[in-house]
């Protein structure tokens, strides 16, 4: 595992990365830095820890309604049927699972600055 040099709303982070994981890595970093630039110039949140937390959030979210996308574009199972299929939840196992582990990274790249859940 190799670690990579990133910055996120101008500070800089050394995160531990997959071999044959950079490019997936930095379209994750350039999200996030995108999202929290995005909190920071609306201009009503100054704390870094809480633009963290509500970019952390509105990905999650964004996560969220994909399946929901999905699912509005099949036709409509019967009434009667029992089971739901993963792609029929609010958010695959798959997803939650990623977002889990963001939140596990964001975590370790805040070290001392905290934690964000």
């Amino acid at each position: 595992m190799k670690q990579l040099e990133v910055t996120i709303l101008g500070q800089s982070y050394l995160l531990a990365c997959p071999d044959g994981g950079e490019a997936q890595l930095q379209a994750a970093v350039s999200l996030v830095d995108h999202e929290m630039s995005t909190i920071r110039d609306a201009g009503k949140v100054r704390a870094r820890e809480r633009m963290a937390v509500l970019a952390a959030l509105n990905l999650a979210y964004q996560l969220a309604e994909r399946p929901n996308a999905r699912a509005a574009e099949r036709p409509a199972a019967p009434e009667n049927t029992a089971a739901r299929s993963l792609d029929d939840s609010a958010i695959s196992a798959e997803d939650a699972l990623m977002v889990e582990y963001l939140i596990e990274r964001i975590d370790h790249s805040l070290g001392d600055d905290g934690r964000l859940l």
